[in-house]
């Protein structure tokens, strides 16, 4: 990946819907190596997929919580059926296996303090192999998902 590839993931990532032309326009290539370019980057699975980012609140959603899972006996059996459980989940935007005190950490996204609740009591505290679960609730959005900071990668193959 060259200065031209990031150039264009940093473009995309400000702006999905650039069209072809336009994408190549502010790199300086023509369209078609541009579009060739772009293509490489989808196929090699650099770019995984396109899509709108939601206002949460506009939407109804204003409700984020980021809840500590911490399993016991740890087997695999039990780990791929969380895994799997956790994907399945709606409310589940996003689910990463941690360090430290707990096993995932899942960011969850609910309209409301009593939907959250039906989602703890009714699914996450029955679930098989759950121990604990620690719900930490986010008061306010600093900065949300964003660009990946691709800057980094060329200061890396530099140094």
């Amino acid at each position: 990946m060259d200065a031209t590839d990031r150039e264009i993931l940093r473009l995309l990532q400000e702006d999905g819907r650039l069209t072809n032309a336009a994408l190549a326009e502010r790199v300086h290539l023509s369209p078609s190596p541009c579009l060739r370019r772009l293509k490489r980057l989808e196929e090699d699975g650099v770019i995984d997929r396109y899509r709108a980012i939601l206002d949460r609140r506009r939407v109804g959603l204003g409700l984020t919580v980021f809840v500590e899972i911490r399993v016991e006996g740890h087997t695999d059996e039990t780990a791929t059926t969380l895994q799997e459980t956790f994907r399945d989940m709606e409310e589940v935007v996003a689910c990463h296996i941690v360090s430290g005190p707990a096993d995932f950490l899942l960011e969850v996204v609910v309209p409301d303090l009593e939907h959250y609740e039906r989602l703890l009591l009714g699914r996450l505290l029955k679930l098989r192999g759950v121990a604990d679960v620690r719900s930490n609730f986010s008061i306010r959005t600093v900065k949300s998902s964003g660009p990946l900071p691709l800057g980094q990668l060329a200061a890396a193959a530099v140094g």
